[in-house]
This record gives structure tokens, sequence and C-alpha cells, in this order.
């Protein structure tokens, strides 16, 4: 199955000896917009490797957010501030969602969505480990996919996001390339679809 992941990643201001609670707070607070590379890996619960695929994305708060994958598979997410446009180029389809249905218990609510942050979620330190500063999320929508989301931090970015689902699969986001509050059109964030592709969904 492709599953996708609406994350992202940042670069935040700095805070000294904060937790990984203080620094998404903080990255809230201060990034309106981001742009990233990402490389995404799914392990089922054995650890064992199912999906790897790679790409770009970027976002702007509040709700709008791009994700381009270009690798095993070319795939577009768009979430455009009132629909999420979901683009399989091999099965020339078009999946449209509302975005308000879609949006509350994922990543994307954590990273791009609006300042009502633990309205959704229940958040907590999750002490440091591999280098790293973590947080973790719980949904407190029990609709969602994700049963939890750890993020961690490495000084002032973050760098690494954590995805478990209710099948015991993890899903592993690394961030690189990060850039803080660029100046990004907004038609990046509008997907007309492909003419000929199949359009299911609103």
């Amino acid at each position: 199955m492709k599953q996708f992941i609406v994350a992202c990643a940042l670069a935040l201001p700095l805070i000294a000896h904060a937790g990984g609670v203080d620094r998404l707070k903080a990255f809230i607070a201060g990034a309106k917009t981001a742009e990233a590379d990402f490389t995404q890996t799914v392990s089922d619960k054995n650890g064992r490797v199912s999906q790897q695929a790679s790409g770009k994305m970027a976002f702007a708060r509040p709700g709008k957010f791009r994700w381009d994958y270009s690798k095993p598979y070319e795939q577009v997410i768009v979430g455009d501030g009132v629909k999420l446009w979901l683009y399989d180029a091999d099965l020339e389809q078009v999946t449209v969602k509302s975005l308000g249905d879609v949006i509350a218990g994922t990543p994307a609510a954590l990273l791009a969505g609006d300042n009502a942050i633990e309205k959704y979620f229940a958040l907590k330190d999750a002490g440091e480990a591999d280098g790293l500063e973590w947080l973790e999320a719980t949904p407190k929508n029990k609709d969602t996919t994700f049963e939890r989301i750890r993020m961690g931090f490495k000084g002032d970015v973050l760098v690494q996001m954590e995805l478990f689902d209710f099948f015991g699969q993890r899903t592993t986001l690394k961030l690189s390339r990060m850039v803080r509050n660029p100046t990004i059109a907004p038609s990046r964030f509008q997907f007309t679809p492909p003419k000929g592709a199949d359009i299911i969904g609103e």
C-alpha cells in the first residue's frame, strides 16, 4: 500500500536546554513556511523494511502543504487549505478529500496546522536518544491512522519523525536541506488534475 505522510522539516529558534515539546511550540510560533528534502522508510512490526521513498516537501501554515515523491514512484500530495489532492502518476489517478476530515490527527496538524495543537494531540517530552531530543504526540482523535508520532530534534533543527500505526508499522522520515520561512509561490499549493486522469472523491 502506498502510504503517504504529510509532514515536514524545519529549522527552529534555538531554545537552551529545551525539551521536545518546547521546541515544537517554538516552531509553531515562529515558522510560517518551510521547504526540505526527505527520505521515507516503512518497516513492519518485526523491523523489516517494506517501502522506501524520497522527494521534496514544502508547506505554508495553516493547512497548505505539498509533497513531491520522486523515487521509487511519482506521487504528488497537495493540501490547498480546503481539499487534499493525491495524484498517483502510475495509476493516472487523483483522489480528492476534504482537508478538515484528513488533517486533524496527522503530522500535518502538528506542523502545518493552526496554533491549537493541543486540541488535537497529547504532547510529552520523550527524552534523549540517538543524539536527538524527542517528543511524543498522541492523537486525541481515535479515527486517525496513527497511534503515536515521535519527533526528534538536533540542536535547533527537526531532523526526524517516526510514525507508528495501529498495525505495528513504523514510518521513519529523515529530513535534510531545511529552509525555514522561505518565500513560496501560492501556485505551489494549488493542484490541477492532469488531462485524462481519473478523479475519485469530491
